[in-house]
């Protein structure tokens, strides 16, 4: 009941005029930045923090949060729409987004993703206000040991991205990881995979990769399908631009799952949204009735990563206020600002600042309710996108493509590599190589390698040290039993085969 006083307090300072209307341009910069890709919430935040000091803290606070939480809402409508993922996170709803979308289900998908993201969003927001403290000593006993298992165990989720092959996939999955080895080596500082360009030393970006995999690798190879002036099919009619009673029935198990996977991700340090995408979506698949239908536009595939994509903001803000430990980029950048404004985070923050606190979290209460009715009545405004023709909406893929690219790095190199990658994605198109395992092989790589690292210098090269902890132990496990899955049910299938004959 304490908490719940305290959360009262917080509405009366959130319901403010003053913190309601910076509020309100917080999620709709966010939701602007969402869509447009490349930029991304932690570039946008660092540009503006400027702009934020002569502003009153907690207005400016609750701001700075809604362009955090709003893109993450935004990130999912080009993805669906144009198979541009519009934040890093955003990868994974273009598996099963994109392909409603060509199916004449495009409102329905931002549909979902708008739902997804307020459910999963206001699940955060109570488990930061409830279970912030034991949570981040949770968290606190994560060291680089059961790390690494956390990143096997969402290494063995390409047997749930496999496709038709799971020898293409293991494939992929290696390419991934190698593209993710490019640059400077942390420990040694030796340069590895340049090729004697000095712009790789600092790695390949992950906009690079994913962009040109996705977007510029799906125009080439609609570029070569000549019958037709529409590249997808628009919705028709009213029912076809949200969901349905159907959609929402099916999705009430993944928006649980997202939330759940998404907040406890969210809560590692260093995890990230990427990551909660992926092994929500690997999870979803794994329980589903109808797995073989993942990846051809079903909306649990879209519902699980949004919602994981938006409870990993309430989940990353835990050890932020309660421990002072910034888990990503963006919120690093929070982190800087808390301190210019004269404030700390950590265990006394809630004590020593609790109208901040909690007018904080009141707000993204506030700030979600308030991007489910910006977003929702928008849906037949983007859905009308699809109606461009194709020789118009090719050149507008490409020109966001490179923009976005370019926007990151200012880099006219980086704009080649994008190139590089498209012509990478059309080949995997052509040959049949599923795309999310290099994708996942990427972003699990450089974090991967640190953590393997990390824990054999902690153990002095014994290996051992990866099953003498419990939680470690425990993932691994997990991670050795995905993997062989198939084997299982292989061999199941020929013993029945078998008893039948």
């Amino acid at each position: 009941m304490e908490g719940f006083g305290y959360l009262m307090q917080g509405f009366a300072v959130a319901l403010t005029p003053y913190n309601l209307l910076w509020c309100f341009i917080g999620v709709f910069l966010g939701t602007v930045i969402g869509v447009l890709p490349g930029l991304g919430p932690a570039a946008t935040i660092a540009m503006l923090l400027p702009l934020t000091f002569k502003m009153e803290p907690t207005g400016a606070v609750i701001m700075l949060a809604g362009i955090y939480y709003g893109s993450k809402y935004g990130g999912s409508t080009t993805s669906i729409l144009l198979n541009v993922p519009g934040e890093s996170a955003s990868v994974v709803t273009c598996f099963d987004g994109y392909q409603m979308a060509r199916r004449g289900r495009a409102g329905a998908a931002l549909g979902i993703a708008a739902i997804a993201s307020f459910v999963a969003g206001t699940f955060g927001v109570v488990g930061l206000m409830l279970v912030a403290p034991p949570l981040a000593r949770f968290a606190l006993s994560f060291s680089s040991p059961e790390y690494f298992s956390l990143m096997c165990l969402g290494l063995a989720m390409v047997v749930l991205l496999a496709g038709k092959s799971m020898i293409k996939a293991l494939l992929a999955m290696l390419v991934g990881l190698w593209i993710a080895g490019m640059g400077t080596d942390l420990f040694t500082s030796t340069s590895r995979f340049t090729f004697g360009h000095a712009e790789l030393l600092d790695g390949v970006d992950f906009v690079v990769v994913a962009i040109g995999i996705f977007a510029l690798g799906e125009v080439f190879g609609n570029m070569e399908v000549r019958e037709g002036a529409q590249m997808l099919p628009a919705p028709k009619g009213l029912r076809n631009l949200l969901p349905t009673w159907r959609d929402l029935k099916d999705c009430r198990f993944a928006f649980l799952n997202g939330s759940l996977v998404g907040f406890v991700i969210g809560v590692l340090p260093g995890a990230g949204s990427t990551i909660a995408s992926f092994i929500s979506y690997g999870i979803e698949k794994a329980v589903s009735k109808h797995p073989e239908k993942f990846g051809t536009g079903v909306v649990e595939g879209v519902a699980a990563p949004e919602g994981a994509n938006n409870a990993e903001t309430g989940g990353a803000m835990v050890p932020l206020l309660t421990l002072g430990i910034p888990g990503s980029g963006t919120t690093a950048i929070l982190l800087a600002a808390f301190i210019l404004w004269g404030l700390r985070p950590g265990p006394l923050m809630i004590q020593d600042n609790p109208t901040l606190f909690w007018g904080l979290v009141a707000s993204m209460y506030i700030g979600n309710v308030m991007l489910l009715i910006l977003n929702l009545p928008l849906i037949p405004l983007f859905a009308q996108i699809l109606r461009l023709p194709t020789y118009m909406l090719y050149p507008f893929i490409l020109g966001i493509s490179i923009v976005g690219v370019y926007s990151v790095s200012g880099s006219l190199f980086d704009t080649w590599m994008l190139a590089i990658f498209g012509l990478l994605g059309y080949a995997m198109r052509k040959l049949d190589y599923p795309s999310a395992p290099l994708i996942l092989g990427f972003v699990l790589g450089d974090i991967m390698e640190r953590a393997l690292r990390q824990s054999l210098m902690m153990s002095q090269g014994d290996l051992t040290i990866f099953v003498s902890r419990p939680m470690s132990a425990t993932m691994l496990f997990l991670a050795v039993l995905i993997l062989l899955a198939p084997l299982f049910r292989k061999a199941n299938a020929l013993r029945v085969k078998a008893i039948s004959s």
